[in-house]
């Protein structure tokens, strides 16, 4: 079986899907592995380091999708990569197929076996494979330093002979994975951490990090594999009203609430950035799928109001040392949990597969995504 390993195309993306150390570990269990030329050098691995795992370097992209029997990405690849795809070949990458009716339809007309990282499920025998929680560990830790870079002021308690520096004030929207991550990242830099987050049962993971957890009582969640799917709008307003109340004293608002298939919900108006003090700082995490704050603006840092706002799309890239180590290993247990040297083994009745394949034999099998492309 040939895995071959593109250079990312994507603006601002230094990640790589494979490293040397799976590379090495890939090449012992049987498969033969094609990375193109330059596509470690934005996570600062050379050609020779894959050469020294057992990998062949390519230079024509085109030749590398021609012969792969399966194209590993961190990245969706553009229909114009598919077409270099043979046809029945397999692709493994972040897909996110319900907001990219194009790529679904690429990957049909190729008949691809297409499987997207986004859609593994959150379950205990594929934590391994979870690369949704693995680059958001790092997104979160990432917009915790970035925001503290930016703020006028130190995060922790200090006690000088000049007088006492108070701690700087954390807002967290979302107690996900990134928003744990934040959350325990401000935590060890001293600051005081508040927390909001549309699902209930997350105070307690919140509380276990030393955050305090703001409370909407409120109803109208909907939750599907730990994500929110839908959020009534009497949740949202009152959410809105706590958080109006609490934002005008936060030196440090992270935002990071999604809502699969939909906009990121609008969680911080231009009032409440009004409202906040001079020299305060918001980290937009959700700016890749339109944003939680209203004036917030992709890959750009701005000030509006006093405030500075950065909405960086893309924090993992940021630290890709660490982004493609831990990428390169979900991958790797997600290739050989599907397949072996000599193919894939589909095994259509298990749940990590139908969950995570989108097409197949030029079928739309993924039932979220049909449902979502259907509505729209």
């Amino acid at each position: 079986m040939k895995v071959c390993v593109p250079k990312e195309l994507a603006e601002r993306e230094r990640r790589v899907a494979l490293t040397p150390e799976i590379v090495q570990k890939l090449c012992k269990a049987g498969f033969e592995v094609h990375v193109e030329q330059g596509a470690g050098a934005g996570s600062f691995i050379s050609d020779e380091a894959y050469q020294a795992a057992g990998a062949h370097i390519e230079a024509d992209k085109q030749a590398l999708y021609a012969q792969a029997d399966v194209v590993l990405k961190v990245n969706a690849p553009t229909p114009a990569e598919i077409d270099w795809m043979k046809e029945g070949a397999g692709l493994i990458s972040f897909m996110y197929p319900y907001t990219n009716p194009p790529l679904v339809e690429a990957c049909l007309r190729k008949k691809l076996t297409a499987f997207a990282m986004d859609a593994i499920p959150r379950i205990s025998r594929a934590q391994k494979m979870d690369a949704l929680s693995s680059q958001a560990n790092l997104a979160g830790y990432k917009a915790v330093i970035m925001g503290a870079d930016a703020l006028g002021k130190i995060f922790p308690l200090m006690m000088t002979a000049a007088g006492t520096i108070t701690p700087a004030r954390v807002l967290i929207f979302g107690a996900g994975v990134a928003g744990l991550q934040a959350i325990a990242t401000a935590k060890r830099l001293g600051a005081v951490v508040e927390v909001t987050d549309v699902r209930p049962e997350t105070k307690e993971q919140v509380e276990s990090l030393g955050g305090r957890f703001l409370e909407v009582e409120a109803e109208g969640v909907k939750t599907e594999g730990g994500y929110a799917r839908e959020v009534s709008e009497e949740f949202l307003q009152k959410q809105k009203e706590l958080i109006s109340r609490r934002i005008k004293e936060a030196d440090l608002v992270i935002t990071t609430a999604l809502v699969i298939g939909k906009r990121a919900p609008l969680l911080v108006t231009e009032e409440m950035v009004q409202s906040m003090k001079a020299g305060s700082v918001i980290v937009d995490m959700a700016v890749a799928s339109g944003g939680n704050c209203a004036l917030s603006e992709k890959d750009k840092t701005v000030v509006k109001h006093g405030v500075t706002i950065i909405g960086e799309s893309n924090l993992p890239s940021l630290v890709p040392v660490n982004a493609s180590e831990l990428y390169a290993r979900n991958i790797y247990e997600f290739l050989t949990h599907l397949a072996t040297a000599e193919g894939f083994k589909l095994e259509m009745e298990e749940e990590i597969t139908t969950k995570s394949i989108i097409t197949h034999n030029g079928e739309l099998l993924h039932a979220l995504t049909k449902e979502i492309l259907q509505k729209n």
